[in-house]
């Protein structure tokens, strides 16, 4: 543990929450307070692997607070200040517990300026896998689901507080750092390039990017006026054009399905790091390990409705992401000459009961180490697909386009979605999400 100037005195009083109790993950995000904005000024040098970070964070307390948390994964804090007074702070494993000079009173908006830097360590997931910051042989691969935003700025790391963002990034001339958002501006000067990028709409912690590379750049704008930003290690290039000329007609073909483009710009990075092992969602401008084809593209996409402009509520109602992006898939095939999403659910159907696909219930995988397998995806898509059959393509797609609209930039839940899906169709609807959503094991054949 290391801990900040003793000479800030505590101010005494309550404390936010370490946590929001996520069962999954309990210490993800704090209690005490909402967050409106955050602006993250970064330096990265790809050679020494070292960041230098100065984060301002704006937020109003939801109760009195003499102490509060922010999340923060390895670093070394140099300074931190609430108001522009000097805040005594201390460190607690992932936690960067803060005691502000004055005692902050329920409803105040306050300012919270740290000052950090280090080399980024990623997360490693109950699953195995990495996310966060990780670095590549030319940059490094930002990607935060669900843990890994705390391995490169402080933050209330849950989905339940989104929050505006301003980017501003300097790295090395010849190098590009990629934001969400629109890109404001860059300028090159003393052997360093500055970007500066800006995400207006609210946006989930792990949601957020600063990848950076040598990446080739291309910028475009849709026939509806949103602009698309690409960059696109040189590597990759070739196997990835087709499928990122399509981001147009993706945009657009879901856009017909979803109801309209959630946010200010679109786009995507691709990366040539293959030991990764995944693609993320990352709000406005997804990020690829490697060249994706078009079905990652359209899934990807998808999220920008399905899990970044409506977000989940508890990691365990990721199937509200997954199970909505891959039915994506199964749809964008069947009206593009492909085979329709009832064969796509014939084919998993015929997977035995021994099968993986029937392990857990969708709507509910266990533990933060499941949250990305089988049931989630395929079964959830599955859920989606027996949802259409039992109340007909109209109102399918009705409850689709409704549940974007009604929970734009802000959260859903299970139970909201069945709630809507029984106000559309006029259907009681709790035996097939029960079935299907709440139950392990292989249904009986529908």
């Amino acid at each position: 543990m290391s801990s900040g100037p003793a000479h800030a005195a505590a101010p005494g009083g309550p404390a936010g929450a370490p946590g929001q109790g996520d069962p999954y993950f309990p210490l993800s995000g704090n209690g005490g307070y909402r967050v409106g904005h955050y602006a993250l000024d970064l330096g990265y040098d790809p050679a020494t692997r070292h960041l230098t970070g100065d984060a301002v964070i704006t937020a109003r307390a939801t109760q009195g607070l003499g102490r509060f948390d922010l999340d923060l994964s390895g670093l070394t804090v140099s300074r931190v200040r609430v108001d522009g007074r000097v805040a005594h702070w201390s460190r607690h494993g992932q936690e960067l517990v803060v005691t502000p000079a004055r005692r902050l009173r329920a409803g105040a908006a306050f300012r919270v300026e740290v000052a950090y830097g280090g080399v980024p360590r990623y997360v490693t997931d109950p699953d195995g896998s990495a996310d966060g910051w990780i670095a590549t042989d030319d940059g490094a691969f930002v990607a935060g689901e669900p843990q890994g935003a705390m391995s490169w700025f402080p933050s209330d790391n849950n989905p339940r507080d989104k929050a505006s963002y301003a980017f501003r990034v300097t790295v090395p001339a010849g190098y590009t750092a990629v934001c969400n958002g629109v890109l404001l501006g860059q300028r090159t000067a003393g052997g360093s390039t500055t970007f500066r990028w800006r995400q207006d709409q609210p946006m989930a912690s792990y949601l957020a990017t600063a990848t950076v590379g040598k990446f080739d750049v291309t910028r475009s704008t849709t026939r509806a006026g949103v602009p698309v930003y690409n960059a696109v290690d040189p590597r990759e290039a070739a196997a990835a054009a087709p499928a990122l000329a399509r981001i147009p007609d993706v945009l657009e073909w879901e856009s017909g399905l979803f109801g309209p483009y959630p946010f200010s710009a679109a786009g995507a990075i691709v990366d040539d790091a293959h030991d990764v092992g995944y693609a993320l969602e990352t709000q406005s401008r997804p990020l690829y390990d490697r060249a994706p084809d078009i079905g990652t593209v359209v899934h990807e996409t998808a999220h920008q409705w399905f899990g970044d402009s409506v977000s989940l509520t508890s990691w365990q109602d990721i199937w509200l992401n997954e199970g909505f992006a891959t039915y994506a898939e199964w749809l964008w095939q069947e009206q593009h000459g492909g085979p329709t999403a009832q064969a796509a659910f014939d084919r998993f159907y015929a997977q035995p009961a021994t099968s993986g696909l029937w392990a857990f219930p969708t709507a509910d995988p266990g533990d933060g180490a499941h949250i990305f397998a089988s049931p989630v995806y395929t079964r959830g898509a599955m859920a989606l697909q027996e949802l259409r059959t039992a109340v007909g393509d109209r109102d399918f797609f009705t409850i689709l386009k409704s549940w974007a609209r009604e929970h734009r930039y802000g959260h859903g839940t299970t139970a909201q979605f069945v709630a809507l899906s029984e106000r559309v169709s006029g259907r009681r609807l709790g035996p097939l999400f029960r079935t299907w959503l709440d139950t392990a094991g292989k249904p009986a054949a529908p």
